[in-house]
């Protein structure tokens, strides 16, 4: 849903990926009697003509370097389904609208016959959720104060040497600090943010967004609900959040990366609350993820659906369960950086945070007040299983906005904390381009204002660029973490002394001896790795790590 019906009161072309052909192609779809959308689960990717040696068939080069530079792995998850299954699907009579790598799975629209014949296909494990993902939402009211106007002329963009002009939009970009991060020349320049939404109303013609469509900075735009690529004519929501990272207008608002690029998409449908918009936020990480985005904003969380039965309680907040968190937790697997909110339900009978946020790798971003109280709508962890949740805070009463009219306003609402945080984690990856998507999360979550004692309200506070970046630079020793570490949370491990391109060989023994795992990694980039998931019982482990003439011996701990 977007929480509350937000989490808010208040182009060109896309790359050329050989996959993207097969997701975004439309198929003709013949059929009697009611149809339904469903996800189709695949039992495998046997005989696939994509192979992980060659990525480029289904990544973009920026996508493959992102990971390169992060030693991380191109996995079979991360080749496109079979397209020999997806054929077959379409010969029993389903009309094929998006296929997913990461779930192996296709999104499909049948009749009741149709779907019950497809379940006998033999690739075929199942149905997610074992239903159809059709089903429905409640809404709210977006509520918003305007409180100027903007021109038809822009000022220029401030320097480094000389302070931006921000305004009204000023307390909320200095309370993480972003104001230093641009004086010190970061506004996210080359960086790549993927913004998730519900729509992106008249983003092409508002005077506050005009550098970014002179500049040719949105790379791509993507419907996922219509199925087409023009974004710019539905919902208003994503357009607002995009002004708080995006926007320059002199004296009035200025976003936390105002000089990043951006990839659009929309996978929200604002008319009504359905599992399909899960589905369809899956898609749009996959599709940033080939893209080659580095940080991904969304303002969307699934809690309560139009149909009740398909609802889900608290307990189900554990990061496992709901279908867009499983993708959520895939998409930092990949290398970016993803910053959800954490929704407003605070003083709602639901109180807890919503899918994605419970993701154990994501930013979950709770709203604060210029004073940096916790807003009273924000919601509360933790999580299902006691993680701390939310993870950081940001300014989300009375943030600055840019509505689809061209005016400046003020809303409310974690959805706008999101998007600060957001711009604030690009810039700070830009200022530190050896830190691994998972490092740059991590600094963020320690400069918090209460990380030392963290909390269900703001989880570890609100954000420092300043802050960070001293973190950034302890980087540059060894670094393991968490320790001990879990199924569910990975172990990784950076060590900034190795210089780029110098083998990393690290091996896991067992407290007899025994070697239970090893692998070498060269990365251009910072020397880092997460320990893959090995199935490893509850105990003591040692792991040595061995660079040229330096050699480390770590004791750790699996929970």
């Amino acid at each position: 849903m977007v929480l509350n019906k937000y989490i808010a009161f208040g182009t060109t072309a896309p790359n050329k990926i050989a996959w993207l052909v097969l997701l975004l192609v439309l198929c003709q779809f013949n059929s009697f009697g009611q149809t339904r959308k469903y996800l189709v689960l695949l039992r495998d990717k046997v005989n696939s003509p994509y192979s992980v040696s060659k990525p480029e068939q289904f990544l973009s080069q920026r996508s493959i370097l992102r990971r390169q530079k992060q030693n991380i792995s191109i996995l079979e998850r991360d080749l496109p389904v079979n397209p020999t299954y997806i054929t077959q699907l379409q010969q029993a009579g389903a009309k094929i609208w998006f296929p997913s790598r990461w779930m192996n799975a296709v999104l499909v629209e049948a009749t009741d016959a149709t779907i019950a014949a497809i379940q006998q296909l033999p690739f075929v494990t199942g149905l997610e959720f074992n239903r159809s993902l059709a089903n429905a939402r409640v809404g709210a009211t977006e509520v918003q104060q305007t409180v100027s106007y903007t021109s038809d002329s822009f000022s220029k963009f401030g320097t480094v040497d000389t302070p931006l002009n921000y305004g009204t939009s000023q307390s909320q970009v200095a309370q993480l600090g972003a104001d230093k991060m641009h004086e010190q020349g970061y506004h996210g320049e080359g960086m790549l943010i993927g913004v998730l939404d519900a729509g992106f109303l008249n983003a092409n013609n508002v005077a506050f967004l005009k550098p970014v469509f002179d500049e040719k900075r949105v790379l791509a735009t993507y419907d996922f609900v219509k199925k087409e690529t023009s974004v710019y004519e539905d919902d208003s929501h994503g357009l607002s959040c995009l002004s708080t990272i995006a926007a320059t207008v002199d004296n009035q608002l200025y976003g936390t990366a105002y000089k990043a690029s951006f990839i659009l998409l929309r996978t929200e449908d604002a008319n009504s609350e359905k599992q399909i918009e899960e589905a369809n936020w899956l898609f749009g990480a996959e599709y940033a993820d080939s893209a080659g985005v580095d940080v991904i904003s969304s303002s969307l969380g699934y809690t309560q659906f139009d149909d009740p039965t398909t609802s889900y309680t608290y307990q189900n907040m554990d990061g496992k369960t709901a279908l867009c968190s499983r993708a959520a937790q895939i998409a930092t697997q990949t290398g970016m950086v993803v910053v959800v909110a954490a929704g407003n339900e605070g003083s709602n009978a639901w109180h807890y945070i919503s899918a994605p946020s419970d993701a154990v790798s994501v930013l979950a971003v709770a709203a604060v007040t210029q004073a940096g109280t916790r807003a009273s709508f924000s919601s509360f962890g933790p999580s299902a299983d006691g993680r701390v949740k939310p993870d950081l805070a940001a300014r989300g009463q009375g943030t600055v906005i840019g509505l689809p009219n061209g005016q400046i306003a003020t809303g409310n609402g974690t959805s706008y904390a999101t998007p600060l945080l957001a711009g604030l984690a690009t810039g700070f990856w830009q200022a530190h381009p050896r830190l691994t998507a998972a490092q740059v999360t991590e600094a963020l979550r320690r400069s918090g204002s209460q990380f030392g004692a963290p909390d269900d309200q703001l989880g570890y506070g609100i954000p420092n660029f300043e802050r960070a970046s001293i973190l950034a630079d302890s980087f540059g020793q060894l670094l393991v973490y968490p320790n001990p570490f879990s199924d569910v949370q990975s172990l990784g491990v950076q060590w900034g002394e190795i210089e780029a391109n110098v083998p990393l060989d690290a091996t896991l023994f067992n407290t007899a001896g025994r070697v239970i795992w090893q692998n070498r990694y060269t990365s251009p980039g910072l020397a880092a790795f997460v320990l893959p998931n090995l199935n490893l019982s509850a105990g003591v482990y040692i792991m040595t790590l061995v660079a040229g003439d330096k050699k480390k011996t770590l004791k750790l701990v699996k929970q």
